[in-house]
């Protein structure tokens, strides 16, 4: 009997789900696994998480999405790419979207002031910046314990910076781990 396709998809159903992208799509998790209403970061301190990227990929955006509490009074914030280094260095960053309101449940699209070829395959961080009276709380995990389980692995989530406004750090200096892990999406 001929080897048939069984019960085999012939194509990804992730890919399928996210609405059958032609471009880059890379999300950080799988969105049916957030299940948090992350109060995941501070105001005028970065919260970036690890993204996989496939050199070849272009991002042009990053999109990260609130939960059920929107940005009180933002008087800053943004979105930024940093790079594979062991201290990340900043590719690119959104323009600074000032005192633009972001309700709650709202997915933002930002996009990268310059477009990114990424040349190197790897482990990414996605960042996003929020200078406020109250932060928005964002759709993502929340994880058992913010360090990495086993030696190698990456940080799934870190804060880092104070006192930032309207421009990206250079680098991701001095990380802490966080637990809560933010859903984003590279396009």
């Amino acid at each position: 009997m001929p080897l048939g396709r069984g019960k085999y998809a012939t194509t990804n159903p992730i890919w399928m789900l996210n609405g059958s992208p032609s471009a880059t799509f890379r999300e950080n998790l799988d969105r049916r696994s957030c299940t948090s209403n992350n109060t995941a970061f501070t105001s005028a301190v970065m919260l970036s998480t690890a993204i996989y990227l496939e050199a070849g990929d272009v991002v042009t955006n990053l999109t990260f999405r609130s939960a059920t509490t929107a940005a009180g009074t933002p008087t800053n914030w943004w979105f930024a790419l940093y790079d594979t280094a062991a201290t990340p260095a900043l590719l690119s960053q959104s323009a600074d979207q000032t005192s633009t309101a972001w309700a709650a449940n709202t997915v933002k699209t930002l996009a990268l002031g310059t477009v990114q070829r990424i040349s190197v395959t790897g482990i990414y961080y996605a960042a996003v910046c929020v200078v406020a009276s109250t932060v928005p709380t964002l759709f993502g995990i929340t994880l058992h314990t913010s360090a990495a389980v086993l030696t190698g692995q990456k940080v799934l989530a870190q804060t880092s910076g104070s006192a930032l406004t309207d421009t990206a750090p250079a680098t991701i200096a001095t990380p802490t781990a966080a637990a809560t892990v933010p859903y984003c999406v590279a396009t």
